[in-house]
């Protein structure tokens, strides 16, 4: 028997939700793991949730904080209000940050935002089937990837971080002034 691909794909976030929760390797939660060798950034083209389109490689240039993420996700709850700071005090430079919902239609981010006591004014984007997140190496949710200028994977985080605070911050700004 086989299950339809809505169910299938619950299945599959609700164990990277325990992946996420449960196992944390050599990453404490407030850190930044580097990424060997840089790899490319695979591109990808998303609407966000007023339908605008976001494509990775137009963002050539910037530092991008690319966050997979999901509504049910309480570590991906508590994290969005600093990265609502980060993005305020970083929004002016070479900086943007792409939160890709993994498996949720508009209506269903939009509420989750309204209920939320920190608006998010940066690009929340649809991967509604989780054919972007399969590209990535996310281990769980939420995960980050912090990417160079150039395109590449400089940095990872998985797990639920305080974003705003001062180490992340100051590595991110010199990406900026790379």
């Amino acid at each position: 028997m086989t299950c339809p691909r809505r169910i299938t794909w619950r299945c599959v976030a609700a164990i990277f939700f325990f992946l996420a929760s449960n196992t944390w390797s050599d990453e404490s939660p407030q850190t930044l793991v580097p990424v060997p060798n840089r790899p490319a950034a695979p591109d990808f083209n998303l609407p966000d949730v007023d339908g605008e389109q976001h494509r990775l490689s137009n963002y050539r240039g910037k530092v991008v904080a690319i966050n997979f993420w999901a509504t049910w996700c309480p570590p991906c709850l508590r994290e969005m209000p600093s990265m609502q700071r980060l993005w305020e005090k970083l929004k002016e430079k070479d900086f943007v940050i792409l939160a890709i919902d993994v498996g949720e239609d508009d209506e269903t981010v939009f509420r989750f935002t309204v209920a939320l006591d920190t608006p998010l004014e940066f690009p929340l984007l649809l991967d509604l089937e989780g054919k972007i997140v399969a590209q990535w190496p996310v281990l769980g949710l939420p995960t980050t990837f912090i990417i160079d200028k150039q395109g590449r994977v400089a940095y990872r985080a998985v797990g639920g971080r305080e974003w705003d605070h001062a180490d992340f911050s100051s590595v991110i700004s010199a990406m900026i002034n790379e």
